[in-house]
């Protein structure tokens, strides 16, 4: 009886935190931040890094599946690509160019801090202060980049230098608190792109990097836990799909008509908040 007790505590905490991770992915406000705070103030013990990159499978799910219309476009582009070695062809070879491009920083940063500091997942940047001031200063940045973002460029103006800076700035989100999705859409602020597609880019160059690395922590905890351990984790990863999808939408819309301060305020908020009960 404990152990079925005991499992059905883990399907329902796998369900909140899914649904955590789904709304915080997109949101500019670090998933990997809220699935650190949330637990501990709940009481809950810490999921590790593991089990919320295996969560953000359900929100790359909920990327392809929104934009599944262009998403087949981009996987015909780029084959497109492998065989006539045309990058900038038209405005999807174009797009799959970009995330190409954008992700490679992250993933050889990945790579470097996998390599040479395997207790990274154990450093003192994961500890409550580290996020609370990452948290703060990251509020600011986008602030500035409302500020001082002329955020007058669509798709069509977007350069090669623009995704760079973008894929750079993607890297840093490998510290929890920073807010992959928050240090992107303000990279592209910084850069003069226009809101709704400066999000909508924050999305899709996204997808590589959460895809792989999900997959692997995924497959790591599959081959380390038993069926039943698993279970909880998948529904995590469906209740991460369906919050994501809402997510998405929700974005989109609001940045169509509105700025990003509210989130500005949140983040700070929520760091200072942090920092007061440390």
């Amino acid at each position: 009886m404990p152990e079925v007790n005991l499992f059905i505590f883990n399907c329902l905490q796998s369900f909140l935190l899914g649904i955590i991770q789904g709304f915080t992915e997109f949101l500019p406000i670090s998933s990997s931040a809220h699935l650190k705070v949330v637990p501990y103030f709940l009481g809950w013990n810490d999921p590790g890094v593991s089990v919320s990159a295996s969560l953000q499978l359900g929100s790359v799910f909920a990327i392809v599946y929104y934009f599944r219309e262009q998403i087949y476009l981009l996987i015909d582009s780029f084959f497109s690509i492998c065989n006539n070695r045309n990058f900038f062809k038209d405005s999807n070879t174009k797009l799959v160019t970009y995330i190409i491009v954008a992700s490679i920083p992250i993933f050889i940063f990945g790579f470097i801090i996998k390599l040479f500091w395997p207790s990274f997942s154990d450093s003192p940047f994961r500890s409550l202060f580290s996020i609370s001031i990452i948290s703060i200063l990251m509020s600011l940045l986008l602030a500035l980049s409302e500020i001082y973002g002329k955020k007058k460029k669509l798709f069509i103006d977007i350069n090669l230098r623009d995704i760079i800076i973008l894929g750079f700035s993607q890297s840093l989100a490998i510290f929890p608190g920073v807010s992959r999705s928050g240090v992107t859409l303000t990279s592209a602020l910084f850069s003069g792109i226009e809101r709704k597609t400066a999000a909508k880019l924050s999305f899709l160059v996204g997808i590589p990097a959460i895809l792989i690395t999900g997959c692997v922590e995924f497959l790591t905890l599959y081959h380390s836990l038993s069926v039943i351990e698993i279970l909880p984790i998948i529904i995590g990863i469906f209740s991460s799909f369906f919050s994501s999808l809402i997510a998405i939408d929700f974005l989109l819309k609001f940045l169509a008509k509105n700025n990003t301060f509210i989130f500005v305020y949140y983040r700070l908020a929520f760091g200072v908040f942090i920092l007061c009960t440390l």
